[in-house]
Protein backbone atom coordinates (compact mmCIF):
# COMPACT_ATOMS: atom_id res chain seq x y z
CA UNK A 1 0.00 0.00 0.00
CA UNK A 2 1.03 3.60 -0.73
CA UNK A 3 -0.01 7.03 -1.19
CA UNK A 4 -0.46 9.64 -3.87
CA UNK A 5 -1.50 12.61 -2.70
CA UNK A 6 -4.91 11.78 -0.99
CA UNK A 7 -5.22 8.89 -2.83
CA UNK A 8 -3.93 5.41 -1.00
CA UNK A 9 -3.54 2.82 -3.44
CA UNK A 10 -4.01 -0.78 -2.24
CA UNK A 11 -2.54 -2.74 -4.66
CA UNK A 12 1.77 -2.52 -5.95
CA UNK A 13 0.21 -3.12 -9.08
CA UNK A 14 -0.16 -0.35 -11.72
CA UNK A 15 -0.98 -0.45 -15.45
CA UNK A 16 1.81 1.85 -17.43
CA UNK A 17 0.48 4.21 -20.11
CA UNK A 18 0.52 2.90 -23.26
CA UNK A 19 -0.43 5.21 -26.50
CA UNK A 20 -2.67 2.86 -28.35
CA UNK A 21 -3.55 0.39 -25.79
CA UNK A 22 -4.68 1.88 -22.80
CA UNK A 23 -7.85 3.05 -23.33
CA UNK A 24 -10.55 3.04 -21.09
CA UNK A 25 -11.68 -0.23 -21.84
CA UNK A 26 -8.12 -1.76 -21.24
CA UNK A 27 -8.11 0.70 -18.19
CA UNK A 28 -11.29 -0.58 -16.41
CA UNK A 29 -10.59 -4.26 -17.60
CA UNK A 30 -6.80 -3.91 -15.87
CA UNK A 31 -8.95 -2.35 -12.61
CA UNK A 32 -10.97 -4.62 -12.09
CA UNK A 33 -8.05 -7.88 -12.76
CA UNK A 34 -6.34 -6.00 -9.72
CA UNK A 35 -4.31 -2.92 -10.73
CA UNK A 36 -4.33 -0.53 -8.11
CA UNK A 37 -3.64 2.28 -10.65
CA UNK A 38 -4.33 2.59 -14.35
CA UNK A 39 -2.73 5.70 -16.29
CA UNK A 40 -4.00 6.58 -19.53
CA UNK A 41 -2.43 6.84 -22.67
CA UNK A 42 -0.91 10.36 -23.35
CA UNK A 43 -2.94 12.96 -24.67
CA UNK A 44 -1.11 15.55 -26.48
CA UNK A 45 -0.77 19.34 -24.57
CA UNK A 46 -1.59 21.21 -27.81
CA UNK A 47 -5.47 21.31 -26.99
CA UNK A 48 -6.10 22.52 -30.87
CA UNK A 49 -6.00 18.96 -31.62
CA UNK A 50 -8.40 17.33 -28.99
CA UNK A 51 -11.13 18.16 -31.60
CA UNK A 52 -9.93 14.82 -33.27
CA UNK A 53 -11.59 11.79 -32.71
CA UNK A 54 -8.42 10.19 -31.46
CA UNK A 55 -8.57 12.54 -28.38
CA UNK A 56 -12.00 12.60 -28.08
CA UNK A 57 -11.82 8.91 -26.89
CA UNK A 58 -8.68 9.64 -25.18
CA UNK A 59 -10.03 12.05 -23.19
CA UNK A 60 -13.19 9.88 -21.67
CA UNK A 61 -13.22 8.45 -18.48
CA UNK A 62 -16.80 8.31 -18.00
CA UNK A 63 -17.24 5.47 -15.70
CA UNK A 64 -13.65 5.03 -14.20
CA UNK A 65 -12.59 4.16 -10.94
CA UNK A 66 -10.71 6.65 -8.75
CA UNK A 67 -8.51 7.92 -8.95
CA UNK A 68 -7.91 8.72 -12.59
CA UNK A 69 -4.73 9.00 -13.80
CA UNK A 70 -4.19 11.13 -17.01
CA UNK A 71 -0.77 11.51 -19.28
CA UNK A 72 0.29 14.15 -20.68
CA UNK A 73 3.02 14.94 -23.36
CA UNK A 74 4.11 17.89 -24.48
CA UNK A 75 7.25 20.49 -24.47
CA UNK A 76 6.21 23.76 -23.69
CA UNK A 77 5.64 24.51 -20.26
CA UNK A 78 2.71 27.14 -20.48
CA UNK A 79 0.58 24.50 -23.04
CA UNK A 80 1.51 21.56 -20.76
CA UNK A 81 0.12 22.97 -18.16
CA UNK A 82 -3.02 24.41 -19.52
CA UNK A 83 -3.38 20.79 -20.56
CA UNK A 84 -3.04 19.97 -17.41
CA UNK A 85 -5.88 21.88 -16.01
CA UNK A 86 -8.08 21.13 -19.01
CA UNK A 87 -8.05 17.63 -17.78
CA UNK A 88 -8.73 18.41 -14.60
CA UNK A 89 -11.97 19.79 -15.75
CA UNK A 90 -12.80 16.64 -17.66
CA UNK A 91 -12.13 14.42 -14.52
CA UNK A 92 -9.05 13.98 -14.05
CA UNK A 93 -7.54 13.03 -10.43
CA UNK A 94 -4.02 12.36 -11.07
CA UNK A 95 -1.79 14.20 -13.89
CA UNK A 96 1.37 12.19 -15.30
CA UNK A 97 3.69 13.94 -16.97
CA UNK A 98 4.96 11.60 -20.14
CA UNK A 99 8.73 12.14 -20.18
CA UNK A 100 9.26 8.22 -20.84
CA UNK A 101 8.43 7.58 -23.95
CA UNK A 102 11.17 7.03 -26.83
CA UNK A 103 8.90 6.89 -30.07
CA UNK A 104 10.45 8.96 -32.80
CA UNK A 105 7.22 10.73 -33.32
CA UNK A 106 7.32 12.02 -29.92
CA UNK A 107 11.24 12.87 -29.73
CA UNK A 108 11.18 14.71 -32.62
CA UNK A 109 8.75 17.23 -31.12
CA UNK A 110 11.67 17.43 -28.15
CA UNK A 111 8.92 15.39 -25.96
CA UNK A 112 8.90 12.04 -24.41
CA UNK A 113 12.05 10.84 -22.78
CA UNK A 114 13.78 13.71 -25.34
CA UNK A 115 13.30 16.39 -22.79
CA UNK A 116 15.64 14.15 -20.47
CA UNK A 117 18.52 16.40 -22.93
CA UNK A 118 17.15 19.47 -21.41
CA UNK A 119 16.80 18.88 -17.99
CA UNK A 120 16.05 23.14 -17.63
CA UNK A 121 13.25 22.34 -19.81
CA UNK A 122 12.12 19.61 -17.60
CA UNK A 123 12.41 21.91 -14.44
CA UNK A 124 10.12 24.60 -16.24
CA UNK A 125 7.79 21.79 -17.23
CA UNK A 126 7.21 21.06 -13.81
CA UNK A 127 6.88 24.16 -11.86
CA UNK A 128 4.68 24.40 -14.15
CA UNK A 129 2.41 21.88 -14.36
CA UNK A 130 2.17 21.41 -10.48
CA UNK A 131 1.30 25.13 -10.08
CA UNK A 132 -1.26 24.87 -12.28
CA UNK A 133 -3.39 22.00 -10.54
CA UNK A 134 -4.22 21.16 -7.17
CA UNK A 135 -4.63 17.39 -7.79
CA UNK A 136 -1.26 15.53 -7.71
CA UNK A 137 1.30 15.53 -10.33
CA UNK A 138 3.25 12.82 -11.63
CA UNK A 139 6.42 11.74 -14.00
CA UNK A 140 6.77 9.01 -15.72
CA UNK A 141 10.79 8.76 -17.14
CA UNK A 142 13.91 6.39 -18.18
CA UNK A 143 17.08 6.22 -16.64
CA UNK A 144 18.59 8.87 -19.02
CA UNK A 145 18.54 9.29 -22.88
CA UNK A 146 21.92 7.71 -23.46
CA UNK A 147 24.61 5.51 -21.71
CA UNK A 148 26.64 8.75 -21.63
CA UNK A 149 23.79 10.70 -20.51
CA UNK A 150 22.27 9.13 -17.90
CA UNK A 151 20.67 11.52 -15.54
CA UNK A 152 17.56 9.73 -14.84
CA UNK A 153 19.05 10.32 -10.35
CA UNK A 154 19.21 14.05 -10.97
CA UNK A 155 16.01 14.58 -12.67
CA UNK A 156 14.62 12.48 -9.65
CA UNK A 157 15.67 15.03 -7.54
CA UNK A 158 14.46 17.54 -9.22
CA UNK A 159 11.12 16.17 -9.57
CA UNK A 160 10.48 15.00 -5.91
CA UNK A 161 12.02 19.35 -5.52
CA UNK A 162 9.54 20.59 -7.75
CA UNK A 163 6.56 18.89 -6.16
CA UNK A 164 5.93 15.46 -7.94
CA UNK A 165 4.16 13.50 -5.80
CA UNK A 166 5.30 9.94 -7.58
CA UNK A 167 8.04 8.88 -10.28
CA UNK A 168 7.94 6.18 -12.31
CA UNK A 169 11.16 4.81 -14.26
CA UNK A 170 11.62 3.05 -16.79
CA UNK A 171 14.57 0.71 -16.49
CA UNK A 172 15.96 1.83 -20.13
CA UNK A 173 17.20 4.62 -22.07
CA UNK A 174 15.53 6.61 -24.77
CA UNK A 175 18.33 4.92 -26.97
CA UNK A 176 18.04 1.60 -25.63
CA UNK A 177 14.02 1.73 -26.66
CA UNK A 178 12.65 -1.81 -25.76
CA UNK A 179 15.59 -3.20 -26.63
CA UNK A 180 18.02 -5.62 -24.27
CA UNK A 181 17.36 -6.25 -20.32
CA UNK A 182 16.01 -2.99 -18.11
CA UNK A 183 18.62 -2.41 -15.64
CA UNK A 184 17.32 -1.63 -12.62
CA UNK A 185 20.59 -0.45 -10.48
CA UNK A 186 19.93 3.30 -11.20
CA UNK A 187 16.48 2.71 -9.66
CA UNK A 188 17.83 1.57 -6.21
CA UNK A 189 20.14 4.80 -6.65
CA UNK A 190 16.85 6.98 -7.38
CA UNK A 191 15.21 5.12 -4.20
CA UNK A 192 18.06 6.50 -1.92
CA UNK A 193 18.03 10.22 -3.27
CA UNK A 194 14.09 10.61 -3.52
CA UNK A 195 11.04 10.18 -0.47
CA UNK A 196 8.06 10.37 -2.89
CA UNK A 197 6.87 6.87 -4.04
CA UNK A 198 8.49 5.02 -6.81
CA UNK A 199 7.39 2.53 -9.48
CA UNK A 200 9.58 0.23 -10.94
CA UNK A 201 8.91 -0.30 -14.43
CA UNK A 202 10.43 -2.35 -17.65
CA UNK A 203 10.14 -6.60 -18.10
CA UNK A 204 8.42 -7.18 -14.88
CA UNK A 205 5.76 -9.81 -16.58
CA UNK A 206 5.49 -12.40 -13.18
CA UNK A 207 4.33 -12.87 -9.93
CA UNK A 208 8.44 -13.94 -8.88
CA UNK A 209 9.89 -11.19 -11.26
CA UNK A 210 7.82 -8.22 -9.54
CA UNK A 211 8.78 -9.37 -6.06
CA UNK A 212 12.33 -9.45 -7.36
CA UNK A 213 12.59 -5.96 -8.54
CA UNK A 214 10.79 -4.46 -5.41
CA UNK A 215 13.60 -6.22 -3.26
CA UNK A 216 16.46 -5.08 -6.02
CA UNK A 217 15.18 -1.37 -6.24
CA UNK A 218 12.98 -0.91 -2.84
CA UNK A 219 10.19 0.63 -5.14
CA UNK A 220 7.11 1.26 -3.80
CA UNK A 221 5.22 -0.80 -6.87
CA UNK A 222 5.96 -2.25 -10.26
CA UNK A 223 4.35 -1.01 -13.18
CA UNK A 224 3.59 -3.16 -16.05
CA UNK A 225 3.04 -2.49 -19.75
CA UNK A 226 3.67 -4.87 -22.42
CA UNK A 227 3.14 -8.05 -20.11
CA UNK A 228 -0.20 -7.26 -19.62
CA UNK A 229 -1.56 -7.73 -23.21
CA UNK A 230 -3.65 -10.32 -23.34
CA UNK A 231 -3.21 -11.45 -19.76
CA UNK A 232 -4.64 -8.70 -17.42
CA UNK A 233 -4.83 -11.47 -14.77
CA UNK A 234 -1.58 -10.80 -14.51
CA UNK A 235 -2.35 -7.60 -11.70
CA UNK A 236 -4.45 -9.80 -9.73
CA UNK A 237 -1.73 -12.65 -9.85
CA UNK A 238 0.84 -10.08 -8.96
CA UNK A 239 -0.81 -8.41 -6.35
CA UNK A 240 -1.74 -11.79 -4.78
CA UNK A 241 2.07 -12.58 -4.81
CA UNK A 242 3.19 -9.68 -3.40
CA UNK A 243 0.50 -9.28 -0.53
CA UNK A 244 1.06 -13.27 0.57
CA UNK A 245 3.67 -14.78 -0.90
CA UNK A 246 1.87 -17.64 -2.84
CA UNK A 247 0.92 -18.21 -5.98
CA UNK A 248 -3.26 -17.36 -7.11
CA UNK A 249 -4.88 -20.12 -9.00
CA UNK A 250 -4.41 -19.25 -12.75
CA UNK A 251 -7.81 -18.09 -14.33
CA UNK A 252 -10.14 -21.30 -15.46
CA UNK A 253 -10.23 -21.11 -19.27
CA UNK A 254 -13.85 -20.16 -19.06
CA UNK A 255 -13.01 -17.34 -17.04
CA UNK A 256 -10.34 -16.13 -19.85
CA UNK A 257 -12.79 -16.70 -22.57
CA UNK A 258 -15.13 -14.62 -20.57
CA UNK A 259 -12.98 -11.67 -20.19
CA UNK A 260 -12.14 -12.00 -24.23
CA UNK A 261 -16.01 -11.72 -24.84
CA UNK A 262 -16.26 -8.49 -22.46
CA UNK A 263 -13.62 -6.69 -23.54
CA UNK A 264 -14.78 -7.79 -26.82
CA UNK A 265 -17.96 -5.72 -26.48
CA UNK A 266 -16.52 -3.28 -24.22
CA UNK A 267 -14.42 -1.89 -26.90
CA UNK A 268 -17.29 -2.27 -29.54
CA UNK A 269 -19.64 -0.17 -27.41
CA UNK A 270 -16.84 2.62 -26.45
CA UNK A 271 -15.57 2.86 -29.90
CA UNK A 272 -18.54 2.34 -32.37
CA UNK A 273 -18.99 0.06 -35.45
CA UNK A 274 -16.13 0.96 -37.67
CA UNK A 275 -13.59 2.08 -35.07
CA UNK A 276 -14.18 -0.63 -32.45
CA UNK A 277 -13.80 -3.57 -34.85
CA UNK A 278 -10.30 -2.25 -35.74
CA UNK A 279 -9.17 -1.86 -32.64
CA UNK A 280 -10.68 -5.19 -31.21
CA UNK A 281 -8.43 -6.97 -33.76
CA UNK A 282 -4.90 -6.30 -31.73
CA UNK A 283 -6.66 -6.92 -28.38
CA UNK A 284 -7.78 -10.03 -29.62
CA UNK A 285 -4.80 -11.23 -30.78
CA UNK A 286 -2.61 -10.63 -27.85
CA UNK A 287 -4.78 -12.92 -25.88
CA UNK A 288 -4.84 -15.49 -28.75
CA UNK A 289 -0.87 -15.23 -28.66
CA UNK A 290 -0.53 -15.89 -25.11
CA UNK A 291 -3.23 -18.33 -25.40
CA UNK A 292 -0.87 -20.23 -27.92
CA UNK A 293 -4.06 -21.67 -29.78
CA UNK A 294 -5.77 -20.12 -32.61
CA UNK A 295 -3.08 -18.36 -35.13
CA UNK A 296 -5.43 -19.45 -38.32
CA UNK A 297 -8.53 -17.92 -36.11
CA UNK A 298 -6.43 -14.72 -35.67
CA UNK A 299 -5.94 -14.41 -39.23
CA UNK A 300 -9.94 -15.12 -39.88
CA UNK A 301 -10.90 -12.65 -36.64
CA UNK A 302 -8.51 -9.78 -38.64
CA UNK A 303 -10.58 -10.33 -41.74
CA UNK A 304 -14.08 -9.58 -40.17
CA UNK A 305 -15.65 -6.05 -40.87
CA UNK A 306 -18.40 -6.32 -38.79
CA UNK A 307 -19.05 -5.82 -34.84
CA UNK A 308 -21.36 -8.65 -34.48
CA UNK A 309 -19.41 -11.33 -36.50
CA UNK A 310 -16.84 -10.66 -34.28
CA UNK A 311 -18.36 -11.45 -31.58
CA UNK A 312 -20.61 -14.39 -33.30
CA UNK A 313 -17.64 -15.70 -34.51
CA UNK A 314 -15.20 -15.34 -31.36
CA UNK A 315 -18.37 -17.16 -29.25
CA UNK A 316 -18.17 -19.85 -31.75
CA UNK A 317 -13.92 -20.49 -31.53
CA UNK A 318 -13.83 -20.31 -27.76
CA UNK A 319 -16.60 -22.78 -27.63
CA UNK A 320 -15.07 -25.25 -29.93
CA UNK A 321 -11.51 -24.97 -27.80
CA UNK A 322 -14.16 -25.73 -24.52
CA UNK A 323 -14.85 -28.90 -26.58
CA UNK A 324 -10.99 -29.81 -27.78
CA UNK A 325 -10.17 -29.39 -24.28
CA UNK A 326 -13.19 -31.87 -22.49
Amino acid sequence: MFQVGPYIINSQVILAPMAGITDRPFRQLCRRMGAGLAVSEMVISDVSFWKTHKSAFRLDHQGETSPRSVQIAGSDPDMMAYAAKMNVERGAQIIDINMGCPAKKVCNRAAGSALMREPELVKQILEAVVSAVDVPVTLKMRTGWSSELKNGIEIAQMAQATGIQALAVHGRTRADAYRGQAEYETLARIREVIDIPLFANGDIDSPNKAADVLKQTGADAVMIGRAAQGQPWLFREIDHFLKTGTYAVPPETQEVHDIMLEHLQALHAFYGEVLGVRIARKHIGWYLNVQQTGSEFRKFFNSIDTAEQQVNELVLFLASTNSAAA
